[in-house]
């Protein structure tokens, strides 16, 4: 900090103490409201809230001193204060730009958001990550970030990881509050990169965010021995009291990725503490912030399904801050706190008539009175996909070694939009090469490489999606560098992928040498510059293309996200060929 700026804190401190005292006026007063104290449970009535600057300077009753012709009062007779929703965990990396996401957060009363990164790190290496950080800051909310463990078993990746010197860098930075999800498998088995990623992390005195899907007992106890501090993955009662119990805070998704907060409701009867229980999105779809909103509608859902109205507001504020070690700022309405305030109806209706974010008045009865700042992202995010020529329908032919009529080889399984599992299934070969099988519902799905290894390429098999003709690619995939497309056809393949190139990033359908439906993604393959509604309807228009080509999945977009990442069992794919998540190593797509 320098000398002129450090001079200027000391002032600011000195002038909000004074509106504390009585002996300067406050610039903003909330009146004759019932106050949640997130600290001790009760609410507070009439209790007045004084605000200087971007801080709260008092919350009691004898305020008079401070309320004067400067002072703009709000009168909150009859109704309930909250603190600014955090969400713990979500995912501001892919498909929307951070000032079209603070629209829905700002209306919704969601004043603090922490974010994985991993969707800009990968096209666009640790630049990727300052970038992101510049177009978070200055916003109308505050946006954290946990740095990406980057965790692979792809050996191909491994040289372009983010590596211990950077994460060094990162750490510095007060708006990285530790390390990202770090998938336990590869942990557990002693990955050496990743534990050092650790240990730099809590030399720091951050914290190491979990990703535990699938481990118990001994496993899930060793992947915490390492310094893992929560997790967003527990899908029933019984793997949230484990995690709870073993001293993790636990992030109740609900989101695009998962909805679990219904299923894991009933632990509201268990008679615990829930100071390390917490509310996150794990990522939301356009759609969703649309029609929903954002923490607001969650912190909702959980009064409705029977949690004390107190504890469900404490999992989406205190609880939240005080995992991230920032309540000493964030997390409660109290003094010396930044002035985070929703003023809602009644202590049940998260409802937001008033949204205040840093001392500034953002939001009233759900239309915005300050627009969020929008980034000018520079033309190196704009040109990630790397590939050396068009493709052809031969790329994605499967050669058969053999003169056989079939061949045994693995399969993708779609079992849900994104769980897997492994298949042998014999597939018909002819002139040498290995044929889908529309009639079995086996289309040809492929991994291309678009960063590194320009252009190369793993084509197999998948099952479950429904398609009898053309095809769909995206640049989205997570924890990758590729791209995914699946299809009925190797020509619709192809021209998928080429529209993608031309897009310099999207998600394309293709059908009988026709662009269905697309969306593009120019900023490292994984974000639109566009507005939320006009995503959302290309999104829509992607669906309904997929659904009228035959697929059966619900979001054919989320389940190409999910074809090649790690973080999710058990079968998936990558430019090197499948990858066996349960055996965390790369395995071979012919069986004999």
């Amino acid at each position: 900090m320098s000398k002129l700026s450090s001079r200027s804190a000391v002032h600011n401190m000195k002038e909000v103490m004074k509106v504390s005292l009585g002996e300067a006026e406050a610039d903003l007063a909330i009146v004759n409201g019932n106050i949640v104290n997130v600290y001790t449970g009760e609410v507070l009535a009439g209790d007045i809230v004084l605000i200087k600057g971007d801080k709260i300077a008092y919350v009691g009753k004898n305020a008079d001193k401070s309320i004067g012709s400067i002072t703009q009062v709000i009168d909150a007779t009859g109704k309930t204060l909250i603190p600014g929703l955090i969400d713990g965990h979500t995912h501001l990396d892919f498909i929307y730009s951070v000032s079209e996401l603070a629209k829905y957060a700002i209306k919704g009363g969601t004043t603090t958001i922490i974010t994985e990164v991993s969707g800009f790190v990968f096209p666009l290496g640790y630049q990727g990550i300052i970038e992101f950080l510049r177009s978070a800051r200055n916003q109308l909310i505050k946006i954290f970030v946990t740095a990406p463990s980057m965790v692979t078993i792809n050996p191909a990746a491994k040289e372009h990881l983010l590596n211990v010197d950077q994460l060094r860098r990162l750490l510095r930075r007060k708006e990285v509050l530790g390390l990202g999800e770090s998938y336990w498998g590869p942990v557990v088995e002693g990955d050496p990169r990743t534990i050092n990623l650790i240990a730099e992390t809590m030399k720091a005195g951050k914290k190491v965010e979990g990703h535990s899907a699938g481990a118990r007992g001994n496993k899930l106890q060793a992947y915490i021995s390492l310094g893992i501090t929560s997790c967003h993955e527990p899908v029933t009662t019984a793997e949230v009291l484990e995690r709870l119990r073993a001293g993790l805070t636990v992030f109740v998704r609900e989101g695009v990725a998962r909805s679990d907060l219904e299923a894991i409701s009933k632990i509201k009867d268990e008679n615990i503490d829930f100071r390390r229980l917490a509310l996150a999105t794990d990522g939301l779809e356009p759609d969703q912030l649309i029609n929903n909103g954002y923490m607001e509608f969650i912190v909702q859902k959980a009064i409705n399904l029977g949690f004390e109205p107190i504890v469900a507001i404490q999992m989406a504020t205190i609880n939240v801050a005080q995992h991230f070690a920032i309540d000493d700022t964030i997390g409660g309405i109290a003094p010396g706190k930044y002035a985070d305030i929703i003023i809602i109806p009644d202590l049940k209706t998260i409802q937001p008539e008033c949204v205040i974010s840093n001392g500034l008045m953002v939001a009233k009865d759900g239309e915005l009175l300050v627009q969020p700042r929008k980034h000018a992202y520079p033309k190196s995010t704009q040109n990630s996909i790397h590939l050396p020529s068009n493709f052809t329908a031969e790329d994605f032919a499967i050669p058969v070694k053999s003169s056989r009529s079939q061949v045994k080889v693995r399969v993708i399984d779609l079992i849900t939009d994104s769980l897997t599992r492994e298949a042998i299934i014999d597939m018909p070969v002819s002139d040498g090469l290995a044929q889908l099988d529309i009639s079995q519902d086996i289309l040809k799905i492929a991994a291309i490489e678009r960063t590194y290894q320009q252009g190369k390429t793993f084509v197999g098999f998948a099952r479950g999606t429904g398609l009898k003709y053309g095809a769909i690619a995206s640049s989205m995939p997570t924890d990758c560098w590729d791209m995914v497309v699946i299809g009925a056809s190797d020509a619709d393949m192809a021209q998928a992928v080429n529209r993608i190139r031309e897009l310099h990033g999207g998600t394309v359908v293709c059908a009988d040498n026709k662009v269905l439906a697309e969306l593009a993604l120019p900023i490292g393959g994984v974000v639109s510059l566009e507005p939320m509604e006009t995503i959302a309807d290309k999104l829509r228009n992607i669906q309904q293309a997929v659904v009228n080509l035959g697929c059966v999945l619900p979001n054919i977009s989320n389940t190409l996200a999910f074809l090649a990442s790690e973080a999710v069992p058990f079968l998936r794919i990558c430019q090197q060929g499948l990858i066996d998540i349960r055996q965390n190593r790369i395995i071979d797509l012919m069986v004999d």
